[in-house]
């Protein structure tokens, strides 16, 4: 557990019961960080059972104070689908332990996609030492908005071992870092 301002943050495995709060999340954190996306078409509940299918088929982790979720992250296989916080929760250091939590499921490395126009999440991603490594036109996401490949890998074996052991990274869909 991370102490904050907030006090303490936890990261713990995202389950079922957290779907609802997690499509809550990841609906107002769009609308809030991304408004050049073009307007939500899908309710709440069609968003929540989208969620439980990304549940099974991610390893998904949500940041906690308490019992109340300040975030999400989501990673199938070495990509990081989602990296979402609530939009009151911002730059508080939870998206960093949320990445941390995923790196240490994934010390060889990540890949996300990043809107090109999401800025914020790029200089977040960037900060924590992602690299572009491919740029779309935007032909292959669900928005066709420009966007980009980042990929992180470790710096060395020292980094990588310390990923393995120490449960922290040393440091957002289109991962969006709401």
């Amino acid at each position: 557990m991370a102490v904050s301002g907030l006090g303490r943050i936890g990261i713990r495995r995202a389950d079922e019961a957290d779907a609802e709060v997690i499509a809550h999340i990841h609906m107002t954190s769009r609308v809030a960080t991304m408004p050049y996306l073009p307007p939500q078409r899908r309710s709440h509940d069609q968003v929540t059972r989208w969620i439980e299918e990304v549940l099974r088929t991610s390893h998904t982790w949500v940041a906690v104070r308490d019992a109340e979720v300040l975030g999400y992250a989501a990673l199938a296989g070495d990509t990081l689908e989602h990296l979402y916080l609530r939009p009151d929760v911002r730059r508080q250091g939870i998206g960093t332990l949320l990445l941390d939590e995923v790196r240490r499921h994934s010390p060889d490395g990540i890949s996300l996609y990043v809107f090109q126009a999401n800025t914020d999440a790029r200089a977040f991603y960037e900060r924590h030492g992602f690299k572009v490594v491919d740029e779309s036109d935007g032909h292959q996401n669900m928005e066709n908005l420009p966007d980009l490949t980042l990929r992180w890998t470790p710096d060395d074996s020292a980094e990588r071992q310390a990923l393995r052991t120490s449960g922290h990274g040393g440091g957002s869909g289109r991962s969006g870092l709401g």
